[in-house]
């Protein structure tokens, strides 16, 4: 017979964990209730421990899964804080949900408010409802909302939440106008590119070939490439989306994203603004589990989940460990070489004051200060530097394509005799 994991409360407050057996999930929710327990977590345990190592497959209908579910950040926002609105105000978690799934114009959100609704209607605790969609609310938002269940302050952690997503989307578009501008200048300028091999290059080689001249060296390298484009237009788009395809699988092994995210600290202009966010990042989480009362090594492992850098989840895997074994949290971090001497200060002055989750909001602020400075002094470097780029590629092009009329009273008397 299946046996199922639960965390219950029972009539004085008091959270107790253990394991049943049950035919059904249904069947072990009746036999807790029937006890006159409060049902807070109940998963399968089977499930849990039989947890295997994923795939590649697994990666990928993983993240095709979180293609197709996934909700705009704002959204989120926006339910989570109308929620805990709700919730303060005296509402129940199941009224306030069927406020929301009223009030939802997005199509795809609004299915899974609805789900959420049925499966808080069964009986289930806003965070196992929550769980059944991945693709939607992540390992970090369904912990803190387990974590207000059990401590009974969950409108105050929703409220947490949605300013912490609030964060994410601001950083998220920070990110976001610091690279369109470089993104939207390499695509224009691949399109001019391909316009004068493909298309100007042949015009003028028609004309050279009349004469029967020897052409300089780079007209012939331009027209030789021409040559090879014009001939393969198609073979060599959809070899370009095909190697797009390719990357991105392979970024979804460990050894791909181990040497994608290397190669990401390792650009100039762009360390700086990866090193930064994944720091607020760490900080921000770090702090605000910590002051939901969620345990040091079960925040350190949320975090390990929410970090978007596999050398940083090593090191805060790493750490975890230290700090399983008695180190403190800052020696802890030390230990690794991966975190900057400033969140090290900051995280021992929070474990001698005893205001650990102050002193992290402290470095979240510091590095979102950061972030900016280096988005606003990145923005204005790259504007020049991709006007320098730009001369330099069009330039030899065009250098290529005039280089033959530098020499065209010697071209045409070779042509003529």
């Amino acid at each position: 017979m299946p046996s199922f994991s639960y965390v219950i409360k029972d009539s004085k407050g008091n959270k107790h964990e253990g394991t049943i057996s049950a035919g059904t999930l249904d069947t072990a929710l009746n036999k807790l209730r029937e006890s006159g327990q409060t049902v807070i977590s109940l998963v399968d345990a089977g499930s849990s421990a039989g947890r295997k190592r994923k795939t590649l497959f697994d990666e990928i209908s993983l993240y095709i899964h979180k293609l197709r579910t996934a909700i705009p950040l704002g959204t989120q926002v926006f339910f989570t804080r109308q929620l805990s609105t709700m919730i303060s105000a005296g509402l129940t978690i199941e009224k306030s949900l069927n406020n929301l799934l009223y009030e939802e114009s997005q199509k795809k959100f609004k299915k899974v408010v609805a789900q959420l609704l049925n499966d808080v209607k069964k009986g289930f605790a806003l965070s196992d409802a929550l769980e059944k969609h991945p693709g939607v609310f992540s390992p970090l938002y369904i912990a803190l909302v387990r974590s207000g269940e059990v401590s009974g302050s969950l409108y105050g952690v929703l409220e947490e939440m949605a300013d912490y997503l609030e964060f994410i989307q601001d950083t998220r578009r920070k990110i976001i106008s610091a690279v369109i501008y470089p993104s939207l200048v390499a695509i224009i300028l691949t399109i001019v590119v391909i316009i004068l091999v493909g298309y100007v290059v042949p015009e003028f080689e028609s004309v050279y070939s009349r004469f029967g001249a020897a052409l300089p060296v780079p007209t012939q390298i331009l027209i030789k490439i021409s040559d090879v484009v014009g001939a393969n237009m198609l073979t060599t788009t959809l070899s370009v989306i095909l190697g797009l395809i390719l990357i991105r699988i392979g970024s979804l092994t460990d050894l791909g994203r181990r040497i994608v995210d290397r190669i990401k600290l390792n650009v100039p202009l762009f360390k700086q603004i990866i090193m930064n966010s994944l720091m607020s990042k760490f900080c921000r989480t770090l702090g605000m589990l910590m002051s939901a009362g969620v345990p040091v090594v079960d925040s350190m492992n949320l975090v390990y989940r929410v970090m978007d850098n596999v050398h940083y989840k090593a090191a805060v895997r790493q750490s975890t460990g230290l700090i399983r074994d008695g180190f403190s949290i800052a020696a802890s971090l030390k230990k690794t070489d991966a975190f900057p001497n400033t969140l090290l200060s900051l995280a021992a002055t929070g474990e001698e004051t005893g205001d650990m989750d102050k002193m992290l909001h402290k470095a979240a602020v510091f590095y979102d200060k950061q972030l900016e400075a280096v988005i606003m002094r990145m923005t204005s470097l790259i504007e020049p530097l991709l006007i320098i780029v730009i001369a330099i590629i069009i330039g030899a092009i065009i250098i290529a394509i005039y280089l033959p009329f530098f020499q065209m009273g010697h071209v045409f008397r070779k042509g003529l005799t």
